[in-house]
């Protein structure tokens, strides 16, 4: 078979190996973005405890939950689609939540039940991912419905911090953490029950993919 002088075979199309080499990249702007975010974590968690910053601390969450959309427009705005951006994103969007709400729980700054009922979902969430990933399922993206409740909650859970500091709005705060706290957990969970076909669906096809 003939090669390409960049060493393609001569009949593979050149998508094919344009696509490989985009989807290979590591050191992108996404990523970049991403490992940042990830980054600010340790400082969230210094101002919360370290410095009893309930404000400051609410202010860098709540600009963590509200850029979780822009490394991936930035990915697929400007073709910069890698496989590490793929599995990282997700990775680090859950994490960043996982940390945040049990960090604010520990604080005292949220009731025990919205803490609990949050952790709960994410993690059975988390476990079917994992089980469905090892028996062999194809990806699941996030729905729609997903990408609601938790935008929702990652503002409610900031809001709830703001309510529970010195700040001048913090009963203003407080009023819109639970106007966005409460949609937020009903479409959560109605989220998760939505995700039930399109987990089965998604192990169909991984094991017909076989």
């Amino acid at each position: 078979m003939a090669n390409h002088p960049d060493g393609r075979a001569a009949d593979e199309p050149d998508g094919a190996g344009h696509a490989l080499v985009r989807d290979s990249k590591i050191l992108t702007v996404p990523n970049l973005i991403t490992v940042v975010r990830l980054c600010c974590l340790p400082l969230f968690l210094w101002l919360l405890f370290g410095r009893d910053d309930r404000h400051a601390a609410a202010w860098l969450l709540g600009a963590l939950g509200a850029t979780d959309w822009v490394d991936g427009w930035i990915a697929r705005r400007f073709d910069q689609v890698s496989e590490l951006g793929k599995l990282l994103d997700p990775v680090a969007d859950r994490l960043l939540f996982l940390v945040g709400v049990t960090a604010i729980w520990v604080d005292g700054s949220v009731p025990a039940w919205v803490a609990v009922l949050t952790l709960v979902r994410e993690g059975l969430v988390s476990v079917v991912a994992l089980v469905l990933g090892a028996l062999g399922a194809r990806r699941i993206d996030v729905t729609w419905w997903g990408k609601t409740g938790t935008f929702l909650l990652m503002f409610a859970f900031p809001l709830f911090l703001v309510g529970n500091s010195d700040a001048g709005w913090a009963d203003i705060g407080r009023a819109l953490a639970w106007v966005c706290v409460i949609p937020g957990l009903a479409i959560h969970f109605y989220s998760a029950a939505g995700y039930v076909p399109i987990a089965r669906a998604a192990l169909a096809q991984g094991r017909a993919d076989r």
